[in-house]
């Protein structure tokens, strides 16, 4: 079962451009289609839009198609989340 705090968490790692596909799926179990409707269930309609144009055939969303440079899952100027909320830095 996913909790708001899981579907808060995953909606985040969605919208990061760097983090892969993959690595939501490593942490909680749900793919890509799974993720995308999801998305398009906790957002604006208008932002759901936005957020697919942007990662559509994007390298950096599917773990096989990115550069073996990138080694990690989220961006190095992503802030730390803290029990669902972002630290300042």
């Amino acid at each position: 079962m996913i909790t708001d705090l899981d579907i808060d968490r995953i909606v985040e790692m969605a919208w990061e451009d760097r983090t892969p596909f993959d690595a939501i799926k490593a942490q909680f179990g749900i793919n890509e289609g799974e993720v995308i409707r999801l998305m398009r269930q906790e957002m604006k309609r208008s932002s759901f839009e936005l957020w697919r144009r942007r990662v559509t055939g994007r390298k950096t969303k599917h773990a096989q198609s990115r550069s073996e440079e990138i080694d990690r899952f989220h961006c190095k100027l992503q802030r730390t989340i803290t029990h669902n909320k972002m630290s300042k830095r």
